[in-house]
């Protein structure tokens, strides 16, 4: 324990790793932008083009459906080259989905924009692969997990401007016009309308590809480590074979892929809770949004926080009990979300986030530890278990679809599907702190 608290997480044999450290890092807070502004699209877009919520659940098909197809390819690519022609890969083509949704505004139809997230995420699969291990390569094992969580801290703020950019300049300047009164419009009203709300939508899409483009020309310049970079034989089937025969790996993609769906229903549906909460109590369908989109950033703000606490922790706990403990709070707070119909149950669906902070990089961390150059086909793994993303949310709409399950609001039932997550994320933050303290006694 001492000699991890003496070793400086952003060095190794004497070199710093400060400045790639931060250009990296910078990129976890462009993908957590990309990530959060795009949750609130499933309703906008259900309201622009009159669509179910099972409908615009299809933003998260397309989103995380990018991820799981491009992450192998993504390996491949960096196990070729390096991990910095992976990142300027991964930002090229997040600008390139960023700049097609102006064709898609043009086209005026909802599966344009689905091609433009589908393209843009495969430039944040590449990103994820690389950037991760990346940050994992940069100082010594006994200080990764630390590292990557520190690097993973910066990810909610980038997720923060997102939703305050989806809410102020998005949600807030949609017209404002029920869903209800939308499906009374005439076809040349409802076509003026939706191409406006188009128009609006796709304004900060385009401005964060700008972005992008001077970021992937800033780490084109800078020389970058090579420390990772050692093995460029792309041994496809044998590394697959032996990457998933290591437990903790193995298990570790599973709860990612619950992981990650638990997170993207309790911040894509936060919206649907909170406005069917609000307008019980009166309030317009619009206010009632952005309402709730405000307990959706709080809830990001208290994830954000509690990423730095839980950063702070693991220099004293193990990463795997605090992943359990962390797990089972949060499933006691999504039995809140669905046994009560007010307010307490928005209290405790932004409470679920203060828990969910560690997770990610806590289970990534885990399960790459100790694979070495391997770790570039193992974070492919673990990033196309962002599938989680893509195959729960839809299921979780079609739930909210049916309005009221046995006399229950349908939107409070359907968060047993991340109660049933947290389940499976306890179980394998108990059986890697099992693995862990036998290491240690052998």
């Amino acid at each position: 324990m001492n000699d991890t608290k003496k070793n400086s997480i952003l060095s190794k044999d004497g070199v710093s790793y400060l400045i790639p450290f931060i250009l990296i890092t910078s990129c976890f807070a462009l993908w957590g932008f990309a990530n959060d502004i795009t949750n609130p699209m499933v309703k906008a877009f259900s309201k622009i083009f009159r669509m179910s919520v099972a409908d615009g659940a299809l933003v998260q098909v397309a989103f995380y459906g990018g991820y799981f197809a491009m992450a192998f390819p993504a390996a491949m690519f960096i196990r070729k080259f390096s991990y910095k022609a992976g990142v300027l890969m991964g930002l090229g083509m997040y600008a390139i989905g960023a700049f097609l949704f102006f064709p898609a505004m043009l086209l005026g139809n909802y599966y344009p924009f689905l091609i433009a997230y589908f393209i843009l995420t495969c430039g944040l699969s590449f990103l994820e692969t690389s950037c991760n291990p990346y940050i994992l390569s940069m100082g010594n094992e006994d200080t990764a997990t630390r590292r990557l969580n520190l690097a993973q801290s910066f990810n909610p703020m980038g997720s923060l401007l997102g939703m305050y950019v989806a809410m102020n300049f998005i949600q807030n300047r949609l017209n404002p016009m029920s869903t209800a009164e939308r499906s009374q419009l005439s076809e040349v009203e409802f076509e003026a309308m939706k191409s406006s709300d188009l128009g609006v939508l796709i304004t900060p899409y385009l401005i964060i590809g700008g972005v992008i483009l001077v970021m992937l020309l800033l780490i084109r310049m800078v020389k970058m480590p090579k420390n990772a970079d050692q093995s460029h034989n792309i041994d496809f089937l044998p590394t697959l074979k032996r990457i998933f025969s290591v437990h903790n790996y193995r298990e570790g993609v599973v709860a990612q892929f619950f992981y990650v769906g638990a997170q993207i229903m309790c911040w894509t549906f936060i919206i649907q809770y909170g406005t069917r909460i609000f307008m019980a109590d009166g309030m317009e369908e619009q206010a009632a949004e952005i309402l709730s989109q405000k307990f959706n950033i709080a809830a990001m703000v208290i994830f954000c926080i509690s990423r730095f606490i839980c950063t702070f922790i693991l220099r004293y706990l193990n990463a795997g009990l605090l992943l359990k403990v962390l797990a089972i709070v949060a499933g006691v707070f999504t039995c809140g979300v669905i046994a009560f119909q007010n307010i307490v149950g928005m209290y405790c669906l932004v409470g679920v986030s203060a828990c969910m902070s560690l997770m990610f990089p806590t289970i990534y961390g885990i399960a790459l530890r100790g694979m070495g150059d391997d770790a570039k086909f193992g974070a492919a793994g673990l990033i196309m278990a962002i599938l989680g993303g893509s195959v729960l949310p839809p299921l979780q709409a079609s739930i909210i679809d049916l309005h009221t399950v046995w006399n229950i609001p349908a939107v409070n039932v359907s968060f047993i599907l991340p109660f049933i997550c947290f389940i499976v994320i306890a179980i394998y933050g108990h059986r890697a702190y099992l693995r862990m303290k036998k290491d240690v006694i052998d």
